[in-house]
């Protein structure tokens, strides 16, 4: 008989989560597209009373997913969320997932077709870590925060918050709020976040018209080990 696999939090994770649902009302309707295991997803509906759903193509995330009772479809992402109607949620989450797919302006796009309002983590490449790697080194950089080697790596773009904040102006969306994570805690306002942050958090909603350059509205600093708020 096999072992049964065994999912370990990356605590960075564990340190977007608390952020995430610091964001999500209580009784939301939240779809996480590249759900994992279905990690936050439990704890929305279990804390939060949130009706979730979750969408996942890994095999393993995917029965670890229904093993803990969670409705979840599995999809590719690369394709269309053509199986999700129209207005079905107020939150989509894309946690550590958006550089992984192969078009990230189509998918946003995509996504507010189907909620009101997406909750994005991307991370940075624009950190002083990775810049100095190639500098210094002239290599593919691996630090702490992006720790594949290029070969083995599921990311298959490379931005920085500079870049995002661009693309929100190309697409069908605006940032209501951007939360830098610098050295385990979301900054609000942050200085130099494009060179300190080794990701970020972004509430985006949709907009009908061409957005001007977004205002960041303030928001609650959450340090890891920490409680979260009510």
């Amino acid at each position: 008989m096999c072992a049964k696999r065994i999912f370990l939090p990356d605590p960075r994770d564990v340190l977007a989560d608390e952020l995430l649902m610091q964001q999500i009302e209580p009784g939301s309707r939240v779809l996480d597209l590249g759900c994992g295991d279905g990690r936050l997803l439990v704890r929305l509906r279990d804390e939060r009373r949130c009706s979730v759903m979750g969408v996942e193509r890994d095999d393993d995330f995917f029965v670890a997913a229904i093993e803990k009772g969670l409705p979840i479809l599995r999809a590719d992402l690369n394709v269309e969320l053509i199986d999700i109607p129209d207005r079905a949620f107020d939150y989509a989450v894309l946690s550590q997932t958006l550089q992984q797919v192969s078009r990230p302006k189509h998918l946003l796009n995509e996504i507010f077709r189907v909620a009101r309002r997406a909750l994005v983590v991307v991370p940075n490449f624009g950190h002083w870590k990775v810049r100095l790697q190639i500098a210094w080194a002239g290599r593919a950089p691996v630090t702490d925060s992006l720790p594949y080697e290029w070969f083995e790596s599921p990311n298959v773009h490379f931005l920085t918050l500079r870049d995002f904040r661009e693309l929100a102006g190309r697409g069908n969306f605006r940032i209501v709020k951007e939360l830098p994570i610098i050295g385990g805690r979301a900054v609000d306002r942050a200085w130099a976040a494009n060179l300190r942050a080794h990701s970020a958090l972004y509430v985006l909603e949709r907009s009908d018209r061409h957005p001007e350059p977004a205002a960041i509205t303030s928001a609650p600093v959450f340090e890891a080990g920490s409680a979260s708020p009510a």
